[in-house]
Parts: structure tokens; sequence; C-alpha cells
């Protein structure tokens, strides 16, 4: 044996004896160390994000969880109101101001946060209370309007009066609409509207869902004070409809690398309860409860995919209801506009 092995026998058996002449309370045990609250969150929200139901040869998810999207917001809304009551015919013909607002929406793994500014409203130029809600799911969506205003203003037949301006009438409405997509892991509404999701080819869906709208109109003291000269009657006008339908979206994708995506939707409904009122001082006017009516839902979107990061686009959605009878007749309209650009992160 060489000197050069004797060491490196001894030296290791030096180490076993050491090792073995040690008590268990000195040797020291590495624990694995546990992650923090924030960085489990973060696995469970990524996990969570890039869990798919889609076929993903449609829809994929960005790579990218971060979205910054600020837009440029515009709704409005419209009422068209006639009928008799005791031999006084009135009409109504009203829009309120446009609800214009500016927003800037931070999203990480679809938890967004939205802050948006109303330059009118600042500057107190702009009184309505508006409160939008959407919620665009691959199965389930809904959107959610309440619009409490005194900005009605328009052409009216009421006596003599000819013409409304704001602070005559109080108007609040309120607008819910449901609908469930069959073809839901082809065809995403959240790639036309919130862009979680990028669709990569064309598909469509039939739609089945409901619609419920309400809304009232009343004169106000400060109609009667600008026409003291004249007997301004008290008017009150009470729409409430649920409707019941379906119908058909389309995600058309075009360009090169899909960078196009065009939608289109209309769920068309039938109204299977309303509760129509129209009042003049004490005299009132009702419709049957069980009448053909229809509330009508339109959705369109364009979205340009300038690169898989950076987009543009806009989307428009309406509702529309249609009550028609012998004595009277309502329509309702709504319109909620967005333009947007947005970056990926």
């Amino acid at each position: 044996m060489s000197i050069r092995s004797f060491v490196v026998f001894v030296l290791f058996c030096f180490a076993t004896i050491e090792t073995m002449a040690q008590t268990p309370d000195s040797i020291e045990v590495q624990k694995p160390q546990k992650e923090n609250l924030g960085k489990r969150l973060d696995k469970k929200l990524a996990a969570r994000y890039f869990s798919s139901k889609y076929d993903t040869n449609y829809v994929v998810r960005p790579v990218e969880r971060w979205l910054l999207k600020p837009s440029l917001n515009v709704s409005g809304t419209s009422i068209h109101a006639k009928g008799t009551v005791n031999n006084v015919w009135s009409k109504y013909d009203l829009h309120t101001s446009l609800n214009t607002n500016i927003s800037l929406e931070v999203d990480y793994c679809d938890l967004a946060l939205s802050l948006s500014i109303n330059p009118a409203k600042m500057h107190g130029t702009y009184n309505d209370y508006e409160f939008n809600f959407e919620y665009h799911g691959n199965q389930l969506s809904f959107d959610l309007n309440y619009q409490k205003c005194t900005s009605l203003k328009g052409d009216i037949n009421l006596g003599s009066i000819k013409r409304l301006e704001e602070d005559a009438l109080n108007m609040k409405v309120f607008t819910l609409t449901a609908y469930y997509t069959f073809n839901h892991r082809r065809f995403s509404f959240p790639a036309a509207f919130y862009q979680n999701y990028i669709q990569r080819r064309s598909a469509g869906s039939w739609l089945a869902g409901l619609t419920f709208q309400s809304g009232c109109i009343r004169t106000t003291d400060e109609l009667k004070a600008r026409h003291q000269e004249q007997e301004v009657p008290d008017v009150h006008i009470d729409a409430a409809h649920l409707g019941i339908g379906g119908g058909y979206g389309y995600n058309f994708v075009f360009g090169k690398n899909s960078q196009w995506l065009l939608h289109i939707s209309a769920m068309p409904t039938v109204v299977v309860y309303n509760h129509n009122r129209l009042y003049v001082n004490d005299g009132r006017i009702g419709a049957s409860r069980m009448r053909f009516n229809m509330i009508f839902n339109e959705r369109a979107a364009a979205v340009y995919h300038f690169s898989e990061r950076c987009f543009a686009g806009a989307t428009l959605m309406m509702s529309n209801s249609v009550f028609d009878d012998k004595a009277v007749v309502i329509n309702q309209n709504k319109g909620i506009a967005h333009a947007f650009v947005g970056i990926r992160l």
C-alpha cells in the first residue's frame, strides 16, 4: 500500500468515527422552507388561469398574465311612449345625455381592477347616475345596467308642451340580460369582449337566454314651475318586461396570423310577462299581462392584434324592448359602446 492510499484510508476512517460519535441532538436537519402566502396564491391563480376548457385549436390563453387596457366608454338610453288616457293624448320621444367616461383597467389572471373618470361629471355638467356590470364566461354570461337620471329631453306632445329640457322628468331604468353558449369549447365571448382569450379560428354558437327590463318616468315639480301658466298634468309611466329566447353568435377570424376578430350576435326574446302602466293625473291605463312583445339583444365587436401583446378594438351592446297595444305603446332602448387599446405584459 502506498503512502497516499494509507492517508486516504485513515481520513475515511476518521470521518466515519466522527459521524458515528455525533448524538442525534447534534444533527442539523434542514427543513423545507414554506412558501409565503403571496407565492402560493400566485401559483393557484396561474393554475386557474391556464386551466382552459376550450378546444385549443380554436381558443387559447395569452401567455402574458398582465393586461393593461385604457378605454373610452359611451352609453345612452332612449324611451318612446304614447297613449290616450281620459281623452288626453300624450307622446314622448326622449333621450338621456350621453354618459362618456375614460377608464383604465388592470387585469392579472382574470382579476380586474378598473378606474374611470367622467370629465362632464367633474365639471358639474352631468348629474345622472349609472352602474354597469358585465361578465362574459365560456358558458354563462350576463350584463347588468342601472341608470337614474334627470337629463331626459326631447320632443313631447302633452297639451301645449312640445319640448322638454333637462330636470323636467325623472327616469329609472334597470336591465339584466343572461345567456348560455352551447358551443362553449370553440366559441368565446371573452375573446371578443374581454380579450383575456384569443380566438384562433372562426366559430359560432347557438345561444339561449333571458332579458328583464324595467323603467319608470315621472314628471317633476320643475316642469310645473316652468309652465305655471298651463295646467301641466302629472304623468307617470311604468314599464317592465321579462323575455325568454335564443339566438346565434359568430366570431369571424381572418388576416395574417389571425390578426382580426369580428363578432356579431343577436338574441331576440319573447316577452312572457309584462307590466306596463300609463298614469295621467288620477287616470290609469294598463295592458294585458300576456301579449306578444319582443326584447332584442344585439352585440358586435372588432378586435385587431398588432402583435401577440398589443391590440385595439371596439364593442357595442344594444338592448331594445317593444311593447305595442291599442292603448299604449312603449319602446325602450339602451346602448353601451367601448373603444380600447390593450397591452399584455
